[in-house]
C-alpha cells in the first residue's frame, strides 16, 4: 500500500516506460518529483557471458546464507533507500518506493533476498516485463551479500529464458561480473527483442522457496 497522501507512478505507464528504455529517478530522498532517463550509454551484465570471481564462488559454496524472491520486497527496496556510512543520500523517493511496491503488487517487480536464519541482510530488486529485467537497487549488510544476490539473479534469469538483464549505468560493483556499457542504439534492439515472449522468474522456486546461497553454483560453473 502506499503511504497516505502520496504519489505513485500507474504501474501501466511504468511498464510502457520501461518496454521504451526509460526509467525513473529522483534527485534525493527528499525529493517530491521523478524525471526520465533515456541515457546515451546503457549498462547491462549480457547473461551468456557473466563472470562469475573465483572468491566469490568458493564463499558462496561454503555460506551459511539462504536466498528467497519476492518475500520482503517491501523491506528490500527501503533497506535500498536507507541512508548509509557510505551513502549519503539516495535517488528512491517515496514516490519511486511506493510506485515499485505498487508494481510488485501487480506481479512485474521482484525481490532477491540473502537471509542470515530470520535476519535479511542484503538483497536487490527489479523490475520484469517480458524476457528482459531491469536490476534498480541492491544493498548488503554483511560483506559480499549483495554481490550473492545478484549472483542468483543471473542464474535465475538464465533459468527462466530471461534475454536481457539492464543494470541502467555501470559501477566498479558490476564490472567484476561482465557488466558493460552499449550504445542507445544497440540497448534498443536488444531490448525489442526481450521484451518479446514471456521469463519465468519462478523457475527455480517461487516466494516460498528458500535455498543455500550456493545452490545455483554447480562444479562446472565458468570462475577465475
Amino acid at each position: 500500500m502506499s503511504r497516505e497522501g502520496s504519489l505513485i507512478i500507474p504501474s501501466d505507464i511504468l511498464l510502457a516506460a520501461y518496454r521504451r528504455g526509460h526509467f525513473p529517478m529522483a534527485e534525493s530522498r527528499d525529493d517530491d518529483e521523478v524525471f526520465w532517463l533515456d541515457p546515451q550509454l546503457r549498462g547491462i551484465i549480457p547473461l551468456d557471458d557473466f563472470h562469475l570471481p573465483r572468491r566469490l564462488a568458493r564463499t558462496m559454496r561454503s555460506s551459511a546464507y539462504t536466498v528467497g524472491v519476492d518475500r520482503a520486497f517491501d523491506r528490500v527496496i527501503a533497506l535500498c533507500a536507507e541512508e548509509t556510512r557510505t551513502r549519503s543520500n539516495t535517488w528512491i523517493n517515496p514516490i519511486i518506493e511506493d510506485s515499485y511496491v505498487h508494481l510488485f503488487q501487480n506481479g512485474h517487480a521482484h525481490s532477491v533476498e540473502v537471509w542470515d536464519g530470520e535476519e535479511l541482510v542484503g538483497g536487490l530488486y527489479g523490475v520484469s516485463t517480458g524476457r528482459a529485467f531491469f536490476g534498480e537497487s541492491m544493498f548488503s549488510r554483511r560483506t559480499d551479500v549483495s554481490k550473492m544476490a545478484l549472483v542468483n539473479l543471473v542464474f535465475r534469469l538464465r533459468a527462466g529464458g530471461y534475454k536481457l538483464l539492464d543494470t541502467q549505468f555501470i559501477t566498479q560493483h558490476l564490472t567484476q561480473f561482465g557488466a558493460r556499457e552499449i550504445p542507445r542504439a544497440a540497448y534498443k534492439k536488444l531490448l525489442r527483442e526481450a521484451i518479446t515472449g514471456e521469463g519465468n522468474f519462478y523457475e527455480l522456486g517461487g516466494t516460498g522457496a528458500v535455498l543455500a546461497v550456493g545452490a545455483v553454483l554447480q562444479p562446472t560453473t565458468q570462475t577465475s
